[in-house]
């Protein structure tokens, strides 16, 4: 049996500050039990005979959404509906292995902002970056710029999504019931960043909980310098509808807030074990790196 918290749904403040939306409607100035949602950038291609000859044909198209089904497949659809329940923040690294380590992922504890240092598990603050702002990034040395820019800001979105006639990798249709299936989202590009942002500063300005509202989610195609192409997320609000935070929809709250605390212990946890490896780390270097802001560094 879940245990179900209960919401009072009518105090706006408290229900805004659960679901993580202070960060941006404030004035100017490792195991989961949950679906991941990522965008599919690179068509996927299959084989299909024709007139005797397999032939490589495109089954799945770039700029798709995908579902990522815990310890199950993978299914994708050019367009989704997502009913956003809360937002988080996090830090993420990407370190590459070589012949002797494997490549891994350095991250943080989620929060609901990223104005505090974050704990990570490699047992440092922020995934090695500094804390502060930096006047100068170019008077850094090449080494911390460089990790610097490796570091990821990232908007964690928690939701149900309900993918619009999806297939699976084979391009083949799906008759899976996928409806509201809750999902993690870790977004970390800079504009999708930003554009997920919007909806829940929409969200806020209007007095409206995210759960109230569903969004109409299609990707943009943007062209590189060499050529090829990538995927930005195109999110519409929908207004016109509005939700109630019933039983149901406040249990899922619960079991997200659930999931939230369980990966935050784990991150502390392995924070606690690794912590002993900065401790020769001189603390007068420390306190000559301030920090940049990622939005100019990205």
């Amino acid at each position: 049996m879940t245990l179900v918290e209960t919401f009072n749904t009518s105090d706006y403040s408290q229900m805004a500050a659960t679901m993580g939306m202070a960060a941006d409607n404030k004035p100017s100035r490792d195991s989961s039990t949950l679906a991941r949602l990522r965008i599919n950038h690179s068509a996927i291609m299959g084989e299909q005979e024709v007139n005797g000859k397999k032939v490589k044909l495109e089954v799945v198209s770039g700029g798709t959404y995908k579902l990522e089904i815990p310890d199950g497949p993978t299914y994708y659809a050019e367009s989704a509906i997502i009913r956003p329940y809360m937002q988080r923040f996090m830090y993420k690294r990407f370190i590459m292995g070589n012949n002797s380590t494997p490549n891994r992922y350095v991250k943080t504890v989620m929060a609901d902002n990223l104005n505090i240092d974050l704990k990570d598990n490699d047992g440092g603050f922020n995934c090695g970056k500094p804390a502060g702002w930096i006047e100068d990034f170019k008077a850094l040395p090449q080494k911390t710029q460089d990790l610097i820019r490796q570091i990821k800001r990232v908007r964690v979105m928690f939701g149900t999504v309900s993918l619009v006639n999806p297939v699976d990798a084979n391009g083949n249709p799906v008759t899976q019931d996928l409806a509201d299936t809750p999902f993690i989202w870790e977004i970390e590009n800079r504009d999708a960043f930003k554009m997920a942002g919007g909806i829940f500063t929409k969200l806020g300005k209007m007095r409206r909980l995210p759960p109230m509202h569903t969004i109409k989610s299609t990707t943009q195609e943007r062209s590189l310098p060499n050529g090829n192409s990538f995927f930005l997320p195109d999110l519409e609000l929908d207004v016109t509808t509005s939700l109630d935070l019933d039983a149901e929809a406040q249990e899922t709250l619960t079991n997200f807030l659930a999931w939230i605390a369980n990966y935050n212990e784990y991150i502390v946890n392995a924070w606690d074990e690794n912590v002993h490896k900065h401790d020769d780390i001189p603390f007068a270097d420390v306190d000559e790196i301030i920090d940049a802001d990622m939005d100019e560094f990205a």
